[in-house]
């Protein structure tokens, strides 16, 4: 099927929200403080929407789909995933996979094709609407499952994807894909299979560029939309290298991402530029990406964002980047 996230309507702007901070994503937010988010970003225009069941076990989904069910239903393209299941657990702890403050569940991994339809379904009673826009099929990867990766490969290909299909076909999600930070897990599916659109993690940003070789080539052939998430890379090029110990992948940066992010940020005072600005307009350069999806927690990180993304930047000032090797040859840009 063709599928193309929505821009923000009136301003045109290819950004969505995020929906891991509503889950509590390493410190909690308040009701009021979610829906106040999920407000303003509606009001600025967004109506492109990212949830998950893993993100507070639920909290996310409910959260997001307590804001949206007075819109039209027509009007937004929501987006939740499938892989885990969640079991309610009085006993179950508060504070899991970095969320804390969670919903009282128990999470497991399911990906076979009754898991799939269940997840989906539990989805829609936690959003409280009658289907999903896109369904991903949530970290199939090798760091994420180790040894068990090539038993998850194999039933993602045999049952996941067809059972998505199935519920495609019945009208309860639209556009089918993957959402994940590993790119090899994705050419491995691609080898084998179609899908619609991809969410892509941290893996083509400013300072990432391992998804540009071969997989966004692909996907611009296949016609498999992309959505981004992570633009930022976790912290380091929002925050920058100074103050605080920055992070990358949800850990402390190494080395060599703190010293191209520090000759990344040379350039960008040279040229006035926001580090944030450039982190934000880069990938969506690529023809194979739509969206940046922005996991935003307050409404001044909306408002900042929209402003990065409105922020002139000369050619010049990525023609410098390319030559100091800061960006490859390949990679195209604003």
């Amino acid at each position: 099927m063709t599928f193309f996230f929505p821009p923000c309507a009136g301003s045109g702007l290819r950004l969505g929200l995020g929906g891991a901070p509503l889950g509590n994503l390493f410190e909690a937010v308040s009701n009021d403080e979610a829906r106040e988010l999920v407000d303003a970003a509606w009001h600025s225009g967004c109506r492109s929407f990212d949830t998950a069941p893993h993100y507070g076990h639920g909290l996310s989904e409910h959260r997001l789909g307590a804001a949206l069910r007075g819109q039209p239903r027509d009007s937004f393209v929501l987006s939740s995933k499938v892989g885990r299941l969640l079991t309610p657990d009085a006993a179950a702890a508060r504070t899991q996979h970095g969320y804390v403050d969670i919903l009282p569940f128990r999470q497991a991994w399911d990906f076979s094709a009754a898991g799939t339809r269940r997840s989906v379904e539990d989805s829609l009673q936690r959003l409280g609407l009658a289907r999903l826009d896109v369904a991903y099929v949530h970290d199939p990867d090798a760091a994420t499952h180790g040894a068990h990766a090539p038993r998850v490969l194999r039933q993602v290909l045999d049952e996941t994807l067809p059972a998505l299909r199935q519920l495609q076909h019945e009208g309860l999600v639209g556009a089918i894909g993957l959402g994940t930070n590993d790119v090899d897990v994705v050419l491995q599916v691609l080898a084998e299979a179609d899908f619609d659109v991809l969410m892509l993690a941290g893996r083509y940003s400013l300072l990432d560029h391992s998804a540009l070789p071969e997989l966004l080539p692909q996907c611009t052939a296949r016609g498999v939309r992309v959505a981004l998430g992570g633009v930022f890379n976790s912290g380091i090029l929002a925050t920058g290298t100074r103050g605080s110990a920055p992070t990358f992948n949800y850990a402390p940066a190494a080395r060599e991402w703190v010293e191209r992010t520090a000759r990344i940020e040379a350039v960008c005072e040279n040229f006035d530029v926001s580090l944030r600005a450039a982190a934000l307009q880069f990938p969506l350069a690529h023809p194979a990406v739509d969206i940046v999806m922005l996991g935003a927690r307050t409404v001044a990180q909306w408002q900042d964002a929209q402003a990065m993304l409105r922020h002139s930047i000369a050619p010049e000032f990525w023609a410098e980047l390319r030559v100091q090797g800061l960006i490859p040859d390949a990679a195209p840009t604003p």
